[in-house]
Parts: C-alpha cells; sequence; structure tokens
C-alpha cells in the first residue's frame, strides 16, 4: 500500500512532559513551506517471491509473509507524477524476481497521470489498485507516517532541509526494519496480514 507524506519544517507540537512549573518551549524558525516530501510503500511480501501493495498471491500461497518498507524522499519538492512514476519503476526494481506486483493507492490525480499509465502498460506484472475517496484509514502506509511524523518526529526543533530529511530517514528506517510494527500498520487498518487471507 502507497501513499505520500510531507515532513515539515513546522513541527507538529504535541503535549508531553515537564517539571512543574516550567512550560516546555520548542524553538523553530517559520519556514512554512519548506518540507522533505515522501513517497512509500509498506509491502506485504510472501517469503516464495509475492509481492503486493495489500496483498497478493496465487491459489498456491501459503500465510508466510514479509513485511517491508519501501521509501523516496523529495526535499524540498512535491511528488508529482513523474516522481510516482519513478517510484514505480523503483518498485518494480526492488521486486524484479516477483511475478506479480498489486500496489494500492488513493486516487491522487498523479497517480492516475499518463506517464504513470505508461509505466503500467510497459510492465504486465504491475497492478495498481485505487482506494476509495477519503478513506486514508484503509491505507496501512498512513500508520508508518503516524509512527514517524506525528509521534517520533513530534516537536523537533530542526533548522535546516538537510537535517529534516536525514532524520526523517532515520526514522523511517527504524521502522521499516521493525516487521512487527510494519504489520500493526495492516492490523490498525484491518488489512490482512497473510496472503492467504488477502486473497
Amino acid at each position: 500500500m502507497a501513499d505520500e507524506v510531507g515532513f515539515m519544517m513546522n513541527p507538529c507540537v504535541k503535549r508531553t512532559w515537564a517539571p512543574r512549573a516550567k512550560t516546555p518551549v520548542v524553538p523553530y524558525r517559520n519556514r512554512r513551506q519548506k518540507k522533505v516530501s515522501v513517497i512509500g510503500a509498506v509491502a506485504l511480501r510472501h517469503a516464495a517471491g509475492v509481492a503486493a501493495g495489500s496483498a497478493a498471491g496465487s491459489a498456491a500461497a501459503t500465510p508466510a509473509a514479509t513485511f517491508e518498507l519501501v521509501c523516496d524522499f523529495h526535499p524540498d519538492s512535491y511528488v508529482r507524477s513523474e516522481q510516482a512514476a519513478a517510484f514505480l519503476h523503483r518498485v518494480l526494481a526492488e521486486y524484479q524476481g516477483v511475478p506479480r506486483i498489486d500496489l494500492v493507492w488513493d486516487n491522487l490525480q498523479a497517480h492516475r497521470s499518463r506517464i504513470v499509465k505508461e509505466v503500467v502498460e510497459a510492465n504486465p506484472r504491475l497492478t495498481l489498485h485505487y482506494l476509495p475517496p477519503y478513506a486514508p484509514d484503509l491505507n496501512a502506509v498512513e500508520g508508518v507516517w503516524c509512527l514517524s511524523k506525528y509521534h517520533r518526529m513530534a516537536n523537533h526543533s530542526i533548522d535546516t532541509v538537510e537535517a529534516l530529511h536525514a532524520e526523517a530517514a532515520r526514522h523511517l528506517g527504524d521502522i521499516g526494519r521493525n516487521p512487527a510494527l510494519l504489520r500493526s500498520c495492516f492490523e490498525g487498518a484491518e488489512l490482512a496480514v497473510t496472503l492467504e487471507r488477502a486473497q
């Protein structure tokens, strides 16, 4: 399951602990337009080589599966059609030996662009599926964005786009190396967590 997120220079401010009578202060420079855009996917991959944005497999698939996170970073930029198409090429390269890839994402205009359709037409093993409108709760990767942006990076005081990029990459890397966390993102979206159940 794939989606985009923006890590902003202006921090997400949340409640935190502090000594009594010492109100915590989050210093930051107001750079509202500066951000690091990320397009990423949580993959449910069969151990024998079937990968899917939400789920994919054949009738012979077993419940054994692994969870993986794939991300592309675009510092001080936006995710448009070209970046979406480049991400599809990245997924295809990441899973070269996989005969079938099903990728699920929302109805963003960039996801339906001509250049994206050209990638799909040139790669028959890739199939795109689109979520209903206004359904982020059905997308497992939203849990990854929530863990990184609204929890781990809340109240940050990062001053440069380069540092913001490095910090976002660090936290997403940590989450991506934790299959239990990625699995919990599927479960939080009430999605099947085995390829057998997902068919």
